[in-house]
C-alpha cells in the first residue's frame, strides 16, 4: 500500500475567499453592500451592534501577537506623558515667557530625573533571561506615548531587547515613540480593553509621577488587588514626595475608607536599582528562595 497522507484541512482559508470573492464581476447584485463578506465589510463591523464584537476583536488580536511571541510576563510602566527627559526639561524652563509658565518647567526640571530612572529600571527587566521553556518575562510594556513611557521602551531597545507600546486613538494625534518595537506597537479604540491587556500579563508594575491617566491605571490596579480579583504582584510608587504630595493615602486610612494592610499593596522606590530588587525578593518570597 502506498503512503497516503491526510491533508490538515478542506476548507479554504479565509484569506483564500477574500480573493476568491474578488470576482471582477459588476452587478447591481454584487456592487450592493448586501454581497460583500461579512469580514470585509467595513460599513457592517462599525455598527453600534457590531460593538461586542469589536470589544472581542481587539482583546483578541494583541493576546495573539504575545502569544506567538513567547512572551510569558511583563513589566508595565506608567507615568507621565508630560515628563521630559532633563535636556528637553531644561530647554522648557529656558522657553518659559512668564511667572507661571516658568514655575510649571522649573518642577518638571526637578522630576525629569525620573525619565533615565525609569529608562535604568527598563533596561534592569529586560535583562531577565528566558525560562525553561523559552517564555520572556518581565518584558517591559508602556503605554507607547511620550516622556515616561518613551523613556521605559528605550531602557529596553537601549540593550537589545524588545517592549510593547499598548497606544489609545485620541482626538490630537499621538504617534508610538520610536522606541517601541514595530511588531509589538498596539492601538485601541477602548480604554478598558487596553488597561485590560496591561494587566493580563503583568507581573511587576513601576507607577511615576503622572496625570489623570496614571491615576486611573494605577488605582483600578490597586483596586483589583485589594479585592482579590488578581492576585498580588510588586507595585513601585516611584517618588515618595509626589504621592505622598499628591494622595493622602493616610487620610484614608484615618477615615475609615481603606484599611492599613491596603497601604502594603505598594512599595515606595526612590532609585530604578531599589525597585528592581523589590520584585526580586517578591518573588524570592513567593518561591520559598
Amino acid at each position: 500500500m502506498t503512503e497516503t497522507r491526510v491533508p490538515s484541512r478542506v476548507f479554504p482559508r479565509a484569506k483564500q475567499d477574500a480573493e476568491t470573492a474578488k470576482t471582477g464581476i459588476s452587478t447591481p447584485q454584487t456592487e450592493n453592500p448586501a454581497y460583500r463578506l461579512a469580514f470585509q465589510d467595513m460599513d457592517f463591523l462599525l455598527r453600534e451592534d457590531l460593538r461586542p464584537v469589536r470589544f472581542q476583536l481587539e482583546l483578541l488580536k494583541p493576546q495573539l501577537l504575545i502569544d506567538e511571541a513567547h512572551i510569558g510576563s511583563t513589566f508595565v510602566f506608567y507615568g507621565s506623558a508630560r515628563i521630559p527627559e532633563p535636556e528637553k526639561a531644561q530647554a522648557l524652563l529656558d522657553a518659559a515667557k512668564d511667572e507661571k509658565s516658568r514655575r510649571i518647567a522649573e518642577r518638571l526640571v526637578a522630576k525629569s530625573h525620573y525619565y533615565e530612572m525609569a529608562r535604568e529600571l527598563a533596561r534592569l527587566a529586560s535583562n531577565f533571561p528566558r525560562d525553561e521553556q523559552g517564555k520572556r518575562h518581565f518584558v517591559v510594556c508602556s503605554g507607547g506615548g511620550p516622556s515616561i513611557m518613551e523613556a521605559a521602551n528605550r531602557g529596553a531597545h537601549d540593550v537589545h531587547a524588545d517592549s510593547i507600546g499598548l497606544n489609545i486613538v485620541l482626538p490630537h494625534e499621538q504617534a508610538p515613540n520610536p522606541y517601541v518595537t514595530p511588531a509589538f506597537s498596539m492601538q485601541f479604540h477602548y480604554f478598558a480593553l487596553r488597561k485590560m491587556h496591561f494587566l493580563l500579563h503583568a507581573r511587576a508594575l513601576a507607577a511615576f509621577p503622572g496625570g489623570f491617566g496614571t491615576f486611573d491605571e494605577l488605582f483600578e490596579l490597586l483596586t483589583l488587588i485589594q479585592t482579590g480579583k488578581i492576585a498580588p504582584i510588586p507595585v513601585l510608587l516611584f517618588g515618595r514626595d509626589f504621592w505622598e504630595k499628591v494622595v493622602n493615602f493616610d487620610a484614608l486610612v484615618e477615615e475609615g475608607v481603606v484599611s492599613e494592610r491596603d497601604l502594603e499593596i505598594f512599595s515606595y522606590v526612590e532609585t530604578a536599582a531599589e525597585g528592581w530588587a523589590v520584585v526580586q525578593r517578591f518573588y524570592q518570597e513567593q518561591s520559598g528562595g
